[in-house]
């Protein structure tokens, strides 16, 4: 237990001249027969010491026995304590006691009226610590450590117990530097702090305030009512102004009253988006490490030799590699600010250089075609074949697949037909003739494209009404067909 001047740090003894009423009396009454030293004595004996209690220099009685004032008092704190494990309490008025000596028989017991009052006007105040910003105090937490581990767990939220411990320890040694971030490292973190300065002072409050480090960090987190207002755009409804605001839809609604979940809204309606706004946020400062792409750069070459349209690659290009170190502010795990502080070269990218045709085709045809295929055999001519006319010439085994437009021209159709020719191309020379190409395996061009003479149009194929991989190839001129032996 401890000792009463400890706990009782406000009772303090004041002592003032008492005046002693009974000694006046003696003095008064001795010329009186009886002899003045027997007076004396017998007075004496009757005196005895009485203690004037006083609260804040309010007087509220008189005891005989100022220990049993002591003890009541010490057991009112004893009680709270056990209320309020390892918080520090104390007496929270002042108190004074005035000695005095009277004739015991003037005294008139009334120490259970004055615990009473004691009961009733005696407030207990904690020792505790403030965290404080901007000269407000916003928590008190039960001592110094809990206020410091207080910030230290809103910092813990966005990085390591190790990070943190490194980045205290440069600060508490000068001499320290930050490390460079190197090529196997992803970041590293340079500094922690809260956005708001946050001082720790000693305070007396009621020890009802006092908070847990979890329940002040809490408050930090959860923080205060700001007002903001939102500025409605094209597009938006209710439902996603509220997500992107961290508001449920009847809590935006509850702010703006008069709104509801069918509201129209129009562009540049105020809406009120009223959030939490965090008594301070955890800032990261943080040096990063990465590699990025570089884009290789394209150089394209005109070449009149080489139709329109036409291309080819004279060099692959190939994509280059760069280290950048960079630095970065997080607040509360968000960036809220990014700075390259230098880029070196890892592998320098390599130019892709196209050449372009530029000779334009021409849609009229010159008259003279070229074979369709690189080589082959006729494998079958124009005539009747099988009980029914056979309107074009086949061609067969050639040394590559490759079908070539005959002439100069444009394609009017290509895609499958269902008659029986499978994927087939139809080209107009614009001279009178036109030419069709019948069973491909696949179509290299398309509809109202110009292809020179001699250019693929396709593969040859079995697809339709076919025996095998060939080249069905009709000629019309003046829409009439011809043997097409006689065009080549």
């Amino acid at each position: 237990m401890r000792k009463m001047r400890n706990i009782l740090s406000g009772f303090t003894t004041k002592l003032k001249p008492a005046i002693n009423k009974s000694i006046v009396s003696v003095l008064t009454v001795s010329a009186l027969t009886f002899g003045t030293g027997h007076l004396i004595a017998a007075a004496n004996s009757q005196l005895t010491t009485f203690y004037h209690l006083y609260i804040q220099n309010e007087y509220i009685g008189k005891v005989k026995d100022i220990a049993e004032v002591e003890l009541f008092l010490e057991q009112k704190v004893e009680s709270m304590e056990d209320q309020y494990q390892g918080v520090e309490l104390e007496l929270g008025e002042d108190f004074s006691y005035i000695p005095e000596q009277a004739f015991q028989s003037s005294y008139q017991a009334d120490l259970d009226r004055i615990l009473d009052i004691l009961d009733t006007k005696v407030n207990l105040v904690a020792n505790a610590y403030a965290l404080v910003i901007d000269g407000n105090e916003v928590a008190y937490v039960p001592d110094e450590e809990s206020a410091a581990n207080v910030l230290k767990e809103l910092k813990l939220d966005y990085v390591t117990e190790d990070q943190l411990a490194e980045v205290d320890a440069r600060q508490d040694d000068s001499n320290q530097s930050i490390p460079q971030v190197t090529e196997d490292q992803t970041s590293i973190i340079v500094d922690v702090n809260l956005s708001e300065e946050v001082s720790i002072t000693e305070v007396e409050i009621n020890p009802e305030d006092i908070l847990s480090i979890e329940e002040a960090v809490k408050l930090f987190k959860k923080g205060t009512l700001e007002e903001k207002k939102y500025k409605v755009q094209p597009g938006d409804v209710l439902g996603t102004i509220a997500d992107s605001h961290d508001l449920q839809l009847d809590q935006l609604m509850s702010l703006n009253p008069g709104f509801n979940e069918n509201t129209v809204l129009k562009p540049d309606m105020e809406l009120n988006v009223t959030y939490q706004k965090p008594l301070a946020v955890v800032q990261v400062d943080k040096q990063g490490y990465r590699t990025e792409v570089v884009p290789f750069d394209r150089e394209v070459i005109s070449d009149d030799t080489m139709f329109k349209g036409d291309t080819k690659v004279k060099q692959e290009g190939k994509q280059g590699l760069k280290g950048v170190t960079y630095s970065v502010t997080e607040e509360n795990g968000v960036i809220v600010e990014q700075e390259t502080l230098a880029t070196e070269v890892i592998e320098e990218p390599v130019k892709e250089i196209i050449i372009k045709g530029t000779k334009v085709v021409p849609s009229r045809g010159t008259g003279s075609f070229v074979w369709p295929t690189n080589g082959g055999y006729v494998s079958s001519n124009m005539g009747y074949r099988w009980g029914r006319m056979h309107k074009g010439m086949d061609i067969a085994r050639p040394s590559e697949p490759t079908i070539k437009a005959v002439d100069n021209g444009v394609v009017v159709s290509a895609g499958y037909d269902n008659g029986g020719y499978g994927n087939k191309v139809v080209i107009d020379h614009q001279n009178g003739y036109r030419t069709v190409y019948a069973h491909l395996a696949s179509i290299s061009v398309s509809p109202g494209q110009t292809v020179p003479r001699g250019s693929k149009i396709g593969v040859m194929g079995s697809t339709g009404d076919s025996t095998g991989v060939h080249l069905h190839i009709e000629v019309l001129r003046n829409g009439q067909h011809i043997d097409p032996r006689s065009a080549f």
